[in-house]
C-alpha cells in the first residue's frame, strides 16, 4: 500500500465521507476559505460588529492571505439577509469595461479572443467599493475598525497555507512577467512555500488609505492615479477616470422553489440563474429513488446543466446593454418545455438556447449573527491572480474579467465600453416560509452553478447535513457554448471525483457520454445555516484550507 491508499478514519456520527462535523453557534458564526480569515470574522463580531462586517473583514484578510483567488483587484457579489430590513438585498460590485477601448480597436487587433493575461483584459476593480456601500448601508462598526485585521496581518505577515502555496507557484510561473507582480508577490525571484511568513506591506498602505478615506481611497486620489498611470505606462486602456465612475448596484435576487425551499441566486451578468433553471429542470425526477451518484442521477443532471449553460452562453450578460428574459428563463413553465428535450436513456450531442435575443479561483465567504442578519459573499480575481498587471506599491493584482467578453458583434455579451462583463462567481442564500435559512457558495469558476445544485440536492433530496452536503463528491460537465461563443466539443466531457463509482461511470458510457479525469475543478464550499431557535451552523469542506468557527 501507497500513501495514496490510505483513506480517512470511520466516523461514527455521520456518513463516512464527511471530514469534520458541522460547528454550532448561538452568537457568531463565520465559514471561509482561510482559517485566519474566519478567525478575523470572529474577531470583528466578537467586538460588536455585525454579520456585514464580519464578511468585510474576512474577505480584506483573504486578499492578503489568499491572492491566488481574491483580492482588492477583483469584483464581490453579495446577498445579504438584513435582520432590521426584513429581508434580501442583492449587491452587484462588478466593474466595468474602460472606456476608451472599444470593440473596433479589439478587432483591429486580428485577435479571435481577449487574452487571458496582460492589460487588455483588465476591467474596473469594483470590490473595495462593494466593501464601502455594504458598510455604509448595514454596518455596525467603522470600516477602518472592520479592516484592522488585514492591515495587521499584511504589516506583520502570515504564514502560507498549504493550498494557496500550491496555486501561488503555478501563477507565478505564468505571470511573473507581467509589470509589477515579481516585485510584489515573489521572494528571491520565486513563490513562497508553505509555512514561509509572507508580508505584503503595499497591501496594508492601500488598505490604510481605504480605511482613512472609504471608496475615495482607493477610486480617487493618489491611488487612482498610480492605477491610471501604471496602466497608461504598460499599454493597458483603465485610467483613473474610470474608478472614479464606478459604483456598485443594488439588485433584487431572484428564486425559483425547490422542494420547499425558496433559493435565491442574482441576476445576469452573473450566472446564478442557471442554477435556478438546474433545480427546474430536475424537480420532477425522483432523485432520491435513483440513489445518489448514480448514472441515472449524474446523467439527468448533465442533462439539465447541458440545457441551462446554452441559455448561459447566449443569453447571460450586462442587463444594461442587452434584454435578458431572466423570469422566463427561471420560470417553471420554461423549464417544462425545455425538459422535453431530455433523453433519459442517451446523452445529447448539443442543445440551441430557449429563447433569442472557465478558469476561475474564487474566494466564499458566509456569515451569521445573533440577530439574525446573514451574508453570502464572493469575490475573485479571475483566473487565480487575475492579469498579472500589479500596479507599483499597491500590493494588489488587477483582474482580467474582461477575457469573457465575445468579440463577435452583435451578440448579448458582446464587448463594449464601460459594459459588465459576463460573469462567474455567485453567491447563493436559501430561505424558508420567509425566513433566512441557508448562506452558501461553492467556488471555482463555470462549476459554480453546477456545485450549488449538487450541495442543495444532497441537502434536500438525500438529506445530508450541512457538512456531508460539501465533502461529498463531486463531478463537472464541460464544453457546452461558452459566453464567448466558443463552442467545445459536442456532447462535453463529464470528469468526478473518485467518490463516483466505477458502476455510475459505465452506466454513463453506455449513455454516451465523454468521460475525462479533471482533478481540481469541483470548487470550494462554505456555508452558515440558521435554525429556526436561532443557532448558527457553519460548515467548511476539505477541498480547501478553510474552517468554519463561532462563538
Amino acid at each position: 500500500m501507497t500513501l495514496q491508499d490510505v483513506r480517512g478514519p470511520d466516523r461514527v456520527s455521520s456518513l463516512p465521507h464527511a471530514t469534520r462535523s458541522e460547528v454550532f453557534a448561538t452568537k457568531g458564526m463565520a465559514a471561509t476559505s482561510q482559517p485566519l480569515a474566519t478567525q478575523a470574522a470572529i474577531e470583528i463580531l466578537r467586538a460588536g460588529g455585525n454579520a456585514i462586517d464580519a464578511a468585510i473583514a474576512a474577505n480584506a484578510v483573504l486578499a492578503l492571505v489568499e491572492p491566488t483567488g481574491c483580492g482588492l483587484g477583483g469584483d464581490l457579489f453579495a446577498i445579504v439577509w438584513s435582520a432590521e430590513e426584513g429581508g434580501l438585498v442583492g449587491l452587484n460590485a462588478s466593474g466595468r469595461s474602460p472606456a476608451s477601448l472599444t470593440l473596433e480597436h479589439l478587432r483591429s487587433l486580428e485577435i479571435d479572443a481577449i487574452p487571458p493575461h496582460g492589460p487588455l483584459p483588465v476591467s474596473v476593480p469594483g470590490c473595495v467599493d462593494g466593501w464601502c456601500v455594504l458598510s455604509e448601508r448595514f454596518g455596525a462598526l467603522p470600516l477602518a475598525a472592520v479592516l484592522a485585521p488585514a492591515i495587521r496581518y499584511a504589516r506583520q505577515g502570515f504564514p502560507l497555507s498549504e493550498l494557496v502555496a500550491y496555486y501561488w507557484s503555478r501563477n507565478a510561473n505564468v505571470l511573473s512577467k507581467y509589470p509589477g507582480f515579481a516585485e510584489q508577490f515573489l521572494v528571491d525571484g520565486r513563490a513562497p512555500a508553505k509555512g514561509e511568513v509572507f508580508r505584503n506591506p503595499n497591501l496594508a498602505s492601500t488598505l490604510e488609505a481605504i480605511a482613512k478615506n472609504g471608496r475615495d481611497g482607493f477610486y480617487a486620489g493618489e491611488v487612482a492615479e498610480r492605477i491610471g498611470d501604471f496602466m497608461a505606462e504598460h499599454g493597458g486602456f483603465l485610467t483613473a477616470e474610470d474608478l472614479t465612475a464606478h459604483r456598485s448596484t443594488w439588485v433584487a435576487p431572484v428564486s425559483t422553489r425547490y422542494r420547499g425551499y425558496d433559493v435565491w441566486e442574482l441576476p445576469p451578468n452573473g450566472q446564478g440563474i442557471a442554477a435556478l433553471q438546474m433545480l427546474n429542470l430536475l424537480e420532477p425526477y425522483d432523485l432520491a429513488e435513483m440513489g445518489w451518484g448514480s448514472a441515472d442521477y449524474l446523467h439527468h443532471f448533465v442533462e439539465a446543466k447541458k440545457l441551462a449553460f446554452e441559455d448561459r452562453a447566449r443569453l447571460y450578460a450586462d442587463p444594461d446593454f442587452a434584454n435578458v428574459p431572466v423570469a422566463k428563463l427561471i420560470s417553471k413553465e420554461y423549464a417544462n418545455e425545455r425538459r422535453k428535450l431530455i433523453d433519459s436513456k442517451r446523452a445529447a450531442q448539443r442543445y440551441d438556447a430557449g429563447a433569442r435575443l472557465q478558469d476561475g479561483d474564487t474566494i466564499y465567504v458566509a456569515t451569521g449573527d445573533a440577530e439574525g442578519n446573514m451574508v453570502s459573499l464572493i469575490q475573485s480575481n479571475y483566473r487565480g491572480m487575475g492579469s498579472g498587471m500589479a500596479p507599483d506599491g499597491l500590493g494588489f493584482v488587477l483582474q482580467d474579467r474582461g477575457e469573457l467578453f465575445d468579440l463577435e458583434p452583435g451578440r448579448a455579451n458582446t464587448y463594449a465600453p464601460g459594459k459588465r462583463p459576463f460573469h462567474t462567481i455567485i453567491p447563493a442564500f436559501v430561505t424558508k416560509d420567509g425566513a433566512p435559512y441557508l448562506a452558501f457558495g461553492v467556488m471555482g469558476g463555470g462549476f459554480q452553478p453546477q456545485g450549488h445544485v449538487q450541495v442543495l440536492v444532497n441537502m434536500l433530496d438525500f438529506g445530508m447535513n450541512l457538512q456531508e452536503a460539501g465533502d461529498a463528491a463531486r463531478w463537472e460537465h464541460a464544453g457546452s457554448s461558452q459566453p464567448t461563443g466558443e463552442r467545445m466539443i459536442d456532447g462535453g466531457i463529464v470528469s468526478a471525483e473518485s467518490g463516483i463509482g466505477a458502476e455510475a461511470r459505465a452506466g454513463l458510457r453506455e449513455r454516451g457520454h465523454t468521460l475525462g479525469d479533471r482533478r481540481g475543478v469541483y470548487g470550494g464550499y462554505q456555508a452558515v445555516m440558521r435554525l429556526p431557535t436561532g443557532v448558527l451552523v457553519g460548515a467548511s469542506e476539505s477541498r480547501k484550507d478553510g474552517m468554519a468557527a463561532g462563538y
